[in-house]
């Protein structure tokens, strides 16, 4: 990629994060509903603060960084960078300003756009972290979105981010919004199989120009022949689940799946609700008719049976695919799957991610990246599990088939569902 057009991309980037905080009101941009969660300003700061520290600072001579103590302020989880504010407590920062993060934000584009013109067309080592730090930003973009989904779904009131925040296209089979027919089974052969990105970025194998290292090495599987199906599970299907007293039968649960189902009182999936009143909405909480609305960024709106079930725990997505008498797919089948079916396997990107039955650990001879960028992703591969494809609020261009997005199996707020497998 041109330096011209790299610059265009990075202000592009750069630019969509601080179009995501048009809709908040000043006392929004701290608000941290959860621990798991991070306010808004904190995303933006965070987010040039990995530009100054890996970028800027190594790599462009005399440029003259922000306040050394915004180091532990918006630092995130670089041990080998220095101490950090305890994740749990970013809400409490409510300085610096909002507008001395803009500020800064501003400064270190300016100081990007430089150095990058500086280098020409020349290769040199700073620009795949610049690319890291882009790939970076828009994974908070999305992010900044679930957490905001978080809050606001605490608040009494249930503001909405945006009145007008769209769905997804409609992608039913049948064009309706009536619940779905079964799903059709997708068969796949199975057999030795490649999976993953080539370490060479230039490798016939890597349809993406961009990918984590997390994705590679690519490398074989042996996969016995299964069947995808080949949509996701929808709402009407998983109120089905609930009427059939789902989160009732610890015969259907791991064994932690049910003590957090049980400690937590799950009864729907994160954002489901009953009636306003919680008169009536205890008397109601056993009805699976009675979970007619749904908290999204548009505010609550309809449940609609045909769109695909949201905001799933892997906990509770392993339970109802053992409840409808199938399975989760690993994240190999998934991969190959979406290879092998192109578009009869639908709602695969910008629907929701979809968990898989497969723990998140290194493929075969993964090396992470050597320094402080190497904790990026290889530190977490362990306790957590993961999902393939996009959602809706993943960023254009930022997915592909080899995205290995990962999680804690009992965290419900991102914009996680499923799709069967057998």
């Amino acid at each position: 990629m041109d330096s011209g057009t790299l610059i265009r991309r990075l202000m592009d980037v750069r630019r969509t994060s601080e179009v995501l905080i048009e809709p908040l009101e000043a006392e929004d941009l701290c608000l941290q509903g959860m621990a798991d969660a991070s306010p808004p300003k904190w995303h933006l700061a965070h987010t040039t603060w990995f530009f100054e520290t890996f970028v800027l600072i190594p790599h462009c001579p005399g440029y003259e960084g922000a306040d050394p103590r915004w180091n532990y302020l918006f630092n995130s989880y670089y041990e080998a960078v220095g101490p950090r504010q305890p994740r749990p407590q970013r809400g409490l920062l409510s300085r610096p300003p909002m507008k001395e993060v803009i500020a800064w934000r501003h400064k270190v584009d300016q100081a990007l756009e430089d150095l990058l013109q500086s280098n020409g067309d020349s290769p040199s080592p700073w620009l795949e972290l610049v690319e890291l730090g882009l790939q970076h930003e828009q994974q908070h973009q999305e992010l900044m979105l679930m957490d905001l989904l978080d809050a606001f779904s605490r608040q009494p009131l249930e503001p909405a981010y945006r009145t007008d925040w769209p769905e997804p296209e409609d992608s039913s089979p049948n064009g309706t919004t009536d619940d779905l027919t079964a799903p059709v089974w997708l068969p796949c052969a199975g057999g030795l199989v490649e999976i993953g990105q080539d370490i060479e970025p230039n490798s016939t194998h890597n349809a993406h120009p961009f990918h984590f290292d997390n994705e590679e090495p690519r490398h074989r599987v042996w996969l016995e022949p299964y069947a995808l199906a080949d949509r996701l599970v929808s709402n009407g299907e998983y109120k089905a689940f609930i009427a059939d007293g789902g989160y009732e039968r610890p015969e259907l649960w791991m064994s932690e799946g049910w003590a957090i189902r049980s400690e937590r009182q799950w009864q729907a999936p994160r954002y489901w609700r009953q009636e306003w009143d919680e008169q009536k909405r205890a008397q109601q909480q056993r009805d699976p008719s009675a979970w007619a609305w749904e908290f999204t960024l548009a505010g609550r709106c309809p449940l609609e049976a045909h769109r695909p079930v949201r905001h799933l725990s892997w906990f509770e997505a392993d339970a109802y695919a053992r409840w409808a008498g199938s399975r989760l797919p690993t994240e190999a089948e998934w991969e190959r799957g979406a290879k092998e079916q192109g578009l009869q396997l639908m709602q695969s990107h910008a629907e929701l991610w979809q968990w898989t039955a497969s723990p998140y650990r290194p493929y075969p001879g993964f090396q992470p990246a050597k320094g402080a960028v190497g904790e990026y992703n290889g530190k977490f591969m362990t306790s957590q599990f993961v999902l393939r494809g996009s959602s809706q609020l993943t960023p254009d261009g930022h997915s592909r088939n080899t995205y290995r997005n990962f999680f804690a199996p009992s965290s419900r707020w991102m914009a996680a569902g499923l799709r069967l497998a057998r």
